[in-house]
């Protein structure tokens, strides 16, 4: 894959099957850090205006609709229900609505790991697409599971990404240098980072406050 920056005008987020039935089934990471990386990646998306498409199965399965910290997050982003599994490109409604935002990278999360997402990625290799796995933003039953299936990912073409170092990437677009993005999510979606942000945005404070006194 050449070196291209992921950019929001280069770049579709795609969602996949974040469902309030599967959440209770993941082993391979922590459940509100989990949830708060989805909404992270969400609203990386949404606010740095990406490409977005996000899919389920159908709601009235017993996987039920999406986290409804996820739903907040996309607002009035349609969310296209499936009636296919596993790989989300066979399901023709997905496929056109990723197509229509003509986009040739994708970054996937999702759940399960060894599921949805790794057939979902090996789609979009297959439909021609620079693929990219937010593997911070997806999970498994068991952590074994989750690594396995990135790794047959990395080895099919796909790159492994965390959700906040797109949100960088993203911040590197001239449109966004001076956007504000970047820091309301560390403060609300990277706890330790956004505390770190205080620290320095207190400390610049003081200094100003000690120029103006001298």
């Amino acid at each position: 894959m050449t070196p291209e920056p992921l950019a929001p005008a280069n770049t579709t987020v795609v969602l996949v099957d974040y469902a309030v039935g599967f959440a209770n089934l993941l082993r391979s990471h922590n459940l509100a850090e989990h949830i708060n990386n989805v909404v992270g990646l969400a609203k990386t998306a949404k606010w740095y205006e990406s490409g977005l498409v996000v899919t389920n199965g159908q709601s009235s399965k017993p996987s039920g609709p999406l986290y409804p910290e996820l739903l907040e997050a996309i607002g009035d982003q349609p969310v296209i229900e499936r009636a296919v599994d596993f790989n989300s490109f066979l399901d023709e409604s997905f496929a056109q609505a990723v197509r229509q935002e003509g986009r040739e990278n994708l970054v996937v999360g999702g759940i399960a790991t060894d599921g949805c997402v790794l057939q979902t990625v090996l789609g979009g290799l297959r439909e021609g697409y620079r693929v990219h796995v937010a593997a911070d933003a997806s999970a498994s039953p068991s952590l074994e599971a989750h690594n396995a299936a990135v790794q047959r990912m990395v080895q099919a073409g796909a790159v492994p990404v965390t959700w906040f170092s797109l949100a960088a990437e993203f911040q590197l677009d001239p449109k966004f240098h001076d956007a504000p993005h970047r820091i309301r999510l560390m403060q609300e979606n990277v706890p330790s980072m956004g505390m770190s942000a205080r620290t320095f945005f207190h400390a610049l404070e003081l200094g100003k406050r000690a120029a103006t006194a001298v």
